[in-house]
């Protein structure tokens, strides 16, 4: 019984020859095409990168996926307009009906709503209520700019909301005219 088991591990010349022949050719391969790629990098066959187009594709692909803004703290606030503060904020639930939000321009979705009161709306839209965050997720609106938002929307739906204006500027004031005082000698001296 031993000799028919060498008989079969013994190999033939023939899968010998084969087996070294695939055993070096895979090497051999990866060898020349590293060989290849280093000499085609010494020839001259790498990328143009000097040219106008390939730096501004580089500037292109490198650049940063949000750019931030510095603000002045010292600028003043300027506040936005209902439609500005529905785009920016509130269109991703209310132009969809997202999580039962009530959708822009749908009468149906807000005739119970609308008879709560503009005031009771707008109280909701700042605290906020059920799924919708309080200020519909940006901190940074104003109570005017939410209240504007939701004269905006209100409206769309058939109510009749007037927006509020903002408060009186100090600026405004300040830069009004004031008459000049009479010079304090002048009303003490009585008229001869």
């Amino acid at each position: 019984m031993a000799d028919s088991h060498a008989k079969m591990t013994q190999a033939t010349p023939q899968e010998v020859i084969i087996s070294v022949i695939a055993g070096l050719l895979a090497p051999l391969l990866a060898i020349f095409l590293i060989v290849m790629l280093v000499l085609g990098i010494q020839e001259g066959h790498q990328p143009d990168t000097t040219s106008e187009a390939a730096e501004k594709a580089t500037l292109k692909r490198i650049q940063p996926v949000a750019k931030l803004a510095a603000l002045d703290a010292n600028a003043p606030r300027v506040e936005k307009s209902g439609q500005e503060v529905y785009v920016a904020v509130c269109a991703s639930c209310h132009d969809s009906g997202a999580l039962g939000a009530p959708k822009f321009d749908a009468r149906g979705d807000w005739a119970g709503r609308l008879g709560q009161g503009y005031d009771t709306l707008v109280k909701h839209a700042i605290e906020g209520l059920r799924q919708m965050p309080a200020r519909g997720g940006d901190s940074d609106l104003s109570d005017i700019e939410m209240a504007r938002a939701v004269a905006y929307l209100a409206n769309s739906a058939g109510a009749n909301y007037k927006a509020p204006e903002p408060p009186a500027a100090p600026a405004a004031a300040a830069a009004a005219p004031v008459a000049p005082a009479a010079p304090a000698a002048a009303a003490a001296d009585p008229k001869p």
